[in-house]
């Protein structure tokens, strides 16, 4: 079990020397030079592999590259004894992930692994050399820290970190912490302590205040709680650089606390107005002395707190911030001095997202410091010129195929497969980069081991052999079964493109705020599923029918429930509309068989999603509750971080669109609010037909908020065989409604 976050409260000062010594022994590029070897212990490649391989890590040699750059891999040896080079200790782990992919085929992903390996390992069939085509390899929204859950602790961090590691990523944005540059830095403008904690809002809602959304929701946290996320933010830095990868830490663009014109010398603020119903913080004009104070104030607490780094993250004039009268040109530049003053050599990352950046800041910059991570490169037909969209400023081609948290299968590979290389061989591309931007990871193992690979391979990927070898690696050896399952789920949810502006799926209508109408649950989501749904149907039953042999892996049953849960989620669109034609019809008999339907869907969902760690929201209230200072803070916590997925803020926030953003189709959410909400719903529709009136109307936002603030203790535990309870959701699917 991981470290109780109460003890790490407690922990976190005396910890605080030692953090800033690991995370501040790097320069900005990533890893230093002796990161490649340790003594006695192989290096940091070496102990990733005996956290991930335990029992065959003996058998793995970790060395630099011979004559390779930093961004280059070699895979040779015999059986038993096999040799991966790299540049770097991240890039040494991504030819360990090809060796086993392509040799051992075993599958290791952010979302179920497979290990059944031999006891010996076997020998590459011939030495392998490859060199990631782009320097860049991005990983993490903004989104990231919230809608993934902002109460991981280091052993889910400690993972992650190897993963991506092992996909090829050489850069990740590093949010844990950030509220304590901000608590300590402003403390030297006249702001109280306490003050400053109630100002910044809770972790899950974090990400949001950094891009100067909003500030102060739900609750301030407490110092114990400040504290401990800049210890585990540390920790975070420090394996990054250790394993020679670059952590991306918030820069500062000018987003101060309430008065700080009145406060400080030389201050001139601007308005920000309203985001979505929460007011945002004031904008500090970055042309003023004040601003210039600031800046270095921020980056000199920063470093203190984390190091320095080679990548700073910051979108000015996010999603409607408003420039006022002062040019923004003159801001972009300002905000870039700053920065360089701090770090001479520092880049400058920014979204590629609607407007941002806007077109006076690409013109204003230095594109020799700054990286553009294009967020829309598989959305939209007609984004396919960044160049003069940005005026060749360099860029990273990126994906959000997932939004919220949304627990939907698929993603626009087929787009990724043709648009990438595209890109990349246009001339005078400025593309230098991917950019892994779903705004919650841990989803979709097909489509981040895919995207992961696209830095690495010489052109576009052929997915019918993709999705082949990936079947095979992905259980453990062949079988017709899984190749048939994953070729149609490669010609459907994983199928999409751009065409139709989309680059995620249809979210599940059983999340949805009760409508007959309703066709998404989030207000920003596809109306309809974006594949053949029946094209789709019998890969449930191709991935029972899986070789017994070939089942017994994290990875099978993660894919299975996935399948199992989207097949589910499909059939409730079908349903809906036959539920509201016998309302319309006043069909009471039939209603009320439709409707129980829908409620037995909801309930088999439920009994599949508790088979899964990963699919309860009891584990992730548990998390929440356990950074408590006491448990009064940890009830705090627990409701900044459920708040986040249902109603996402107050009554305005819910209202303007935000309520049900974060939706996802998990234990505890499914029968729990998702099945108050309909049961509530149904109830009332069934008693208008019994009397001829009107439905009675129901406050929803009212339902949802207190539901959110007192929603029992669902299971932490799984239970049951997602096996057995997969072949019952086939079945049932099967028979006649």
């Amino acid at each position: 079990m991981p470290l109780p976050r109460r003890a790490l409260l407690s922990a976190a000062a005396g910890s605080a020397g030692a953090a800033v010594a690991a995370c501040s022994g790097a320069g900005a590029g990533g890893g230093s030079a002796h990161a490649l070897g340790g003594a006695g212990d192989g290096g940091p490649a070496a102990r990733a592999a005996r956290r991930l391989l335990p029992r065959h890590a003996d058998q793995l040699d970790f060395r630099p590259v011979p004559g390779g750059g930093p961004d280059t891999f070699r895979i040779s040896g015999t059986k038993g004894r096999i040799t991966l080079s790299g540049g770097t200790p991240a890039v040494q782990l991504t030819a360990l992930r090809w060796y086993l992919k392509h040799t051992a085929h075993a599958n290791i992903t952010w979302a179920g692994e497979q290990l059944d390996l031999p006891a010996v390992l076997p020998a590459p069939a011939r030495p392998t050399t490859r060199t990631a085509r782009v320097p860049h390899r991005y990983a993490l929204n903004d989104t990231n820290d919230g809608y993934t859950g902002a109460y991981r602790d280091w052993t889910y961090w400690e993972r992650e970190l190897d993963v991506l590691a092992l996909h090829g990523y050489n850069a990740v944005f590093v949010q844990a912490g950030a509220e304590a540059v901000y608590h300590q830095a402003f403390q030297e403008f006249g702001y109280g302590e306490a003050e400053l904690r109630n100002w910044i809002p809770g972790p899950a809602h974090q990400p949001w205040w950094l891009l100067q959304n909003l500030a102060g929701f739900p609750d301030p946290p407490s110092r114990q709680l400040i504290d401990a996320r800049v210890a585990l933010g540390r920790r975070i830095c420090g394996r990054l650089r250790e394993l020679g990868m670059s952590p991306v830490l918030p820069g500062w663009f000018g987003t101060v606390p309430p008065d700080f014109a009145a406060r400080a010398q030389d201050a001139r603020t601007v308005p920000q107005g309203i985001w979505y119903g929460f007011p945002r913080p004031d904008w500090l004009d970055p042309r003023s002395g004040a601003f210039t104070r600031v800046a270095r104030t921020y980056y000199r607490v920063q470093e203190e707190l984390f190091g320095a780094t080679g990548l700073y993250k910051m979108d000015l004039l996010h999603e409607g911030g408003s420039p006022g009268d002062v040019p923004v040109a003159e801001a972009a530049r300002a905000v870039e001095g700053a920065l360089r003053r701090a770090h001479p050599d520092a880049v400058w990352v920014t979204l590629g997202w609607r407007t941002n950046p806007p077109r006076a800041v690409v013109e204003a910059v230095d594109p020799e410091r700054t990286l553009i991570v294009d967020g829309i490169a598989d959305r939209f037909p007609r984004t396919t010129d960044r160049e003069t969209d940005w005026n060749g400023v360099p860029y990273a081609f990126g994906s959000i195929w997932n939004f919220g948290g949304h627990t939907v299968l698929g993603a626009n590979a087929a787009e990724w497969a043709h648009s990438y290389p595209a890109a990349l061989e246009r001339p005078g591309s400025a593309l230098r980069g991917v950019a892994l931007l779903p705004e919650a990871a841990d989803n979709n193992p097909a489509a981040f081991e895919l995207f992961s690979e696209l830095a690495w391979l010489d052109g576009g990927p052929d997915l019918t052999a993709w999705f082949a070898t990936w079947a095979r690696a992905r259980y453990g050896g062949p079988d017709p079964y899984a190749a048939a399952a994953w070729d149609r789920l490669r010609r459907t949810v994983y199928g999409t493109t751009r065409d139709d502006s989309w680059s995620e799926g249809a979210d599940g209508l059983f999340g949805a705020r009760p409508a007959l109408n309703a066709v998404r649950a989030a207000r920003w989501s596809p109306k309809a599923v974006r594949y053949d749904a029946a094209e789709f149907a019998p890969a449930l039953d191709e991935l029972l029918r899986v070789r017994a042999g070939l089942r017994k892996s994290a990875a099978y049953r993660r894919d299975l429930l996935d399948v199992a849960r989207q097949s589910l989620s499909n059939r409730g669109r079908e349903l809906l509309p036959r539920v509201r034609a016998a309302y319309d019809g006043k069909d009471a008999v039939t209603f009320e068989r439709l409707t129980r339907r829908w409620l037995e869907l909801m309930d088999l969902m439920e009994r599949l999603l508790t088979t899964d760690p990963d699919h309860l929201l009891g584990r992730y209230l548990a998390d929440a509750r356990a950074w408590g200072a006491d448990r009064a803070e940890g009830e705090r916590l627990a409701y900044d971080a459920l708040s986040l997925v249902t109603v996402w803020g107050p009554r305005a926030a819910a209202d303007a669109g935000l309520r049900d953003y974060g939706n996802r189709e998990w234990a505890g959410l499914v029968g729990g609010l998702y099945r108050l909400r309909w049961s509530m719903y149904f109830d009332s529709l069934s008693e208008a037909l019994r009397t001829g009136g009107a439905p009675r109307k129901i406050d929803w936002f009212a339902v949802d908020d207190r539901w959110t603030r007192a929603p029992g203790r669902p299971v932490t535990r799984p239970s049951g065989s997602v096996y057995e309870v997969a072949r019952e959701v086939r079945d049932r699917l099967a028979a006649q409604d």
